[in-house]
């Protein structure tokens, strides 16, 4: 199955990112971007491997985790004993849920500073407080922003 350079590119290019957005090894990104850059219908084990040029073992090790995290998942057609796999439905809601996750820990830290600071730095804390504030509100709304797309998509389907 050959596979256009332009193809290839932008797996690379989003595979980067997704590595450090959903926390995954970098053959599982590459994989996990093919996948999204593939039709509805996915790709067999051996369409991956030669798209992405990995090894048998590499191939399976990184498809598992990407099943156990859900990101994607597999079927097969009546007659064909091969395996498709493909990106879950609304894959793009495990992504939102992991940055929401994020957002709500990173709020837990900044008012864990805050409070710390009022109680054995006053003087620290009265400076600034309102950069505490301002922080918490801004993490907030994109919190409150990520929960209303989560609710959109789940209606959606």
């Amino acid at each position: 199955m050959s596979v256009s350079t332009e193809k290839k590119k932008l797996i690379e290019e989003i595979g980067l990112q997704l590595e450090s957005r959903l926390n995954l090894a970098p053959l599982a990104a590459r994989i996990y971007t093919l996948l999204t850059l593939s039709s509805k219908e996915g790709l067999t084990f051996e369409q991956i491997r030669e798209i992405i040029g990995s090894s048998k073992s590499s191939t399976s090790v990184n498809l598992k985790i990407l099943m156990q995290l859900k990101h994607v998942d597999y079927y097969t057609k009546s007659g064909d004993r091969k395996r498709y796999f493909r990106i879950t439905t609304y894959f793009q809601l495990s992504a939102l849920k992991i940055d929401y996750q994020a957002l709500e820990n990173e709020i837990l830290l900044v008012e864990k500073i805050n409070s710390y600071n009022k109680v054995h730095h006053p003087e620290k804390f009265k400076n600034e407080e309102s950069v505490g504030d301002i922080i918490r509100n801004y993490l907030k709304s994109r919190q409150t922003l990520i929960a209303e797309t989560i609710d959109k998509i789940n209606k959606h389907g």
